[in-house]
């Protein structure tokens, strides 16, 4: 049984949406990660121990693709044959970017402060904003298939996943 033409979603037996159950790519992930342990080709051929490991990545990163949506988005339109244009295309509706330049603002501020409760209730907001923006991706690619707009989506959950890593570690810094 060979596996390469498999994208994620089949890899998992899931739909190719947007929109799927974590608790089932869970599952499904455990299920596949114990059928293609290395453990259980100790002792088998070399080219049987090779496939088995090449399984074993195949599904790891399958399941962190879905498992975070920023990603799910993006490989979604990609088998679509959509590209996110992430690196080229900085171009973002003008509400968005003064959005960016506050948050930034916000973050330099508590952080210049050391206010932890501050970028607490920033990281909430902007959790509040990434929900926002995957229920639009949920519409957009599971319902209307409007990739370009899709698109768009993607660049901006990238931009808050980085802002909200950036807030995640300067917690931890002014934790330490």
């Amino acid at each position: 049984m060979h596996n390469s033409s498999r994208n994620h979603f089949e890899l998992f037996n899931l739909p190719a949406r947007f929109a799927i159950d974590l608790n089932t790519l869970d599952q499904h992930y455990r299920k596949l990660q114990s059928a293609v342990h290395p453990d259980r080709f100790a002792a088998a051929p070399a080219a049987e121990r090779l496939h088995s490991m090449q399984q074993a990545t195949q599904a790891n990163e399958a399941y962190r693709t879905l498992k975070d949506p920023t990603a799910r988005a993006r490989y979604l339109l990609q088998i679509n044959g959509v590209d996110t244009e992430e690196e080229s295309n900085t171009a973002m509706p003008a509400e968005f970017l003064v959005l960016q330049m506050e948050w930034r603002e916000a973050m330099e501020d508590a952080r210049a402060a050391r206010d932890i409760p501050a970028l607490d209730k920033l990281l909430h907001e902007m959790q509040q904003e990434s929900k926002t923006l995957q229920q639009h991706l949920h519409w957009a690619l599971d319902e209307k298939k409007a990739y370009s707009e899709a698109a768009e989506t993607v660049r901006k959950l990238r931009f808050l996943d980085k802002v909200r890593d950036d807030i995640q570690q300067s917690i931890s810094k002014l934790e330490e």
